[in-house]
């Protein structure tokens, strides 16, 4: 039965994608996507319908790509970025179903009353507000019944065609079988609430000094694989704040930058729906399934790339590039080093008013995709994170100059890596065979 569903459902992905790829032909033969530019943006609207139709695992597998601007290019991430887990929710008889395999009598018990209607819908779960019998409320997070066994399935779809698609010599450099393996470990992490719950405690431990930031306390009675209780919390989000925008931009930028250069454990899906404002005027971090650890010597990499940016010449960058980033077979390094050259140039030109972080991680990542150099997933992740933190700030605050406000930030901690004499780590980088 289990191999007919999945031979059924390789159809469906099969006539979704052919369907795509016409649309995406009569596009450019009635004269779309001229430029490098709108093609890309034609391919990523495109692949976004495509993902929408078939569903939670592909949605979230765009949501995903959407982190790697070190992979695909901009207006294919851009188109990505806008996907959204726009679901209706399941009946109610189906998440009492899942309550009540999952929870104790005893523990059913604490939970006086539930709302039937969802405050939140998505395709792993939905969210609703309840009651204890203490009178507290709570955020109750409900996993769809069939949601593990839809996404079982469209993975086992997932591995079967990365294995094909691998066979192609120029799809070996993206490594699609460990691409697809790293995603299903992600996805399998995100349907374990238990590994969420345990994010959520380590997060609220580590801000635990900063008054400012807030995490919903949980209910761990009520904590299982499939249900996850928490504090009821009100707020607004982030762009929806009227007054106040610029120091509540400050305060997200020190937040991911604390997760990123202090923490080194990081919320992987930072965006304005998984932050809200309280009337106090707290920032409160919610749904952190999916969150990376750093490796500890990312600070050493982002010190020489901070170097390299504000200090080095073209030949210290290509150094760097060397040193600590992943490079296919043969590398023009010559030429590389002028076009690194002539970006330094420009960068140097503008003052730091004028500086904008993303456009610039941006367009050193474009030159990396055209030479097949491209950084190790940690720093891609610091550096996916910074845009995040600019875009929200920018939201918040048109004027708000992220490059001036993370130097700020990591000025102490730049002068204590200075003076520190460091270890020599092992080499990240290395030429695929």
């Amino acid at each position: 039965m289990r191999t007919l569903t999945i031979a059924a459902r390789s159809m469906v992905v099969v006539f979704v994608l052919l369907g795509a790829l016409v649309s995406y032909l009569f596009a450019r033969a009635t004269g779309a996507g001229r430029t490098d530019r709108d093609r890309d943006a034609l391919r990523g609207r495109t692949l976004a319908r495509a993902l929408e139709q078939l569903g939670a695992t592909f949605v979230k597998l765009g949501q995903i790509a959407a982190t790697r601007p070190d992979v695909f290019p901009e207006g294919i991430t851009t188109a990505l970025s806008r996907l959204h887990d726009n679901v209706p929710p399941a009946p109610f008889d189906e998440v009492e179903q899942v309550l009540a395999q999952e929870l104790s009598a005893d523990a059913r018990e604490l939970l006086a009353s539930i709302d039937p209607v969802p405050v939140a819908a998505a395709s792993v779960a939905q969210v609703h507000r309840g009651v204890l019998a203490d009178g507290r409320e709570v955020a109750v997070k409900v996993q769809r019944r069939r949601a593990e066994a839809q996404i079982e399935r469209d993975l086992a779809i997932f591995t079967v065609g990365a294995r094909l698609l691998d066979r192609l010599p120029q799809m070996r450099w993206v490594s699609l079988p460990g691409a697809v393996e790293r995603f299903a470990a992600a996805l399998r992490a995100q349907l374990d609430f238990e590994v969420e719950a345990r994010n959520n405690r380590r997060i609220a431990r580590n801000f635990a000094g900063d008054p400012r930031i807030r995490v919903p306390d949980l209910h761990e009675a009520l904590c299982t694989r499939r249900v996850l209780t928490m504090e009821f919390i009100d707020g607004v989000k982030p762009t929806e704040v009227l007054e106040g925008r610029e120091e509540l931009a400050l305060a997200g930028l020190r937040c991911i930058a604390q997760m990123v250069f202090l923490d080194g454990f990081v919320h992987a899906d930072m965006h304005p729906g998984n932050l809200l404002l309280l009337d106090s005027g707290d920032l409160a971090i919610f749904d952190v399934g999916l969150v990376k650890e750093l490796r500890k010597d990312i600070l050493e990499q982002v010190v020489d790339f901070t170097k390299c940016l504000v200090m080095g010449d073209a030949k210290d960058f290509v150094a760097h590039i060397r040193r600590f980033h992943e490079y296919r077979g043969e590398i023009d390094w010559a030429t590389f080093e002028v076009e690194v050259g002539t970006f330094l140039v420009h960068f140097r030109k503008q003052n730091v008013a004028e500086l904008e972080l993303g456009a610039l991680i941006t367009t050193l990542l474009s030159l990396g995709r055209r030479y097949q150099v491209r950084p190790v997933a940690d720093l891609a992740l610091v550096m996916v994170a910074m845009v995040t933190a600019e875009g929200l700030g920018k939201q918040l605050n048109p004027h708000a100059n992220l490059f001036e406000d993370t130097a700020a930030f990591l000025g102490p901690l730049l002068a204590a890596a200075a003076a520190t004499p460091a270890a020599t780590p092992p080499s990240t980088s290395a030429a695929a065979p």
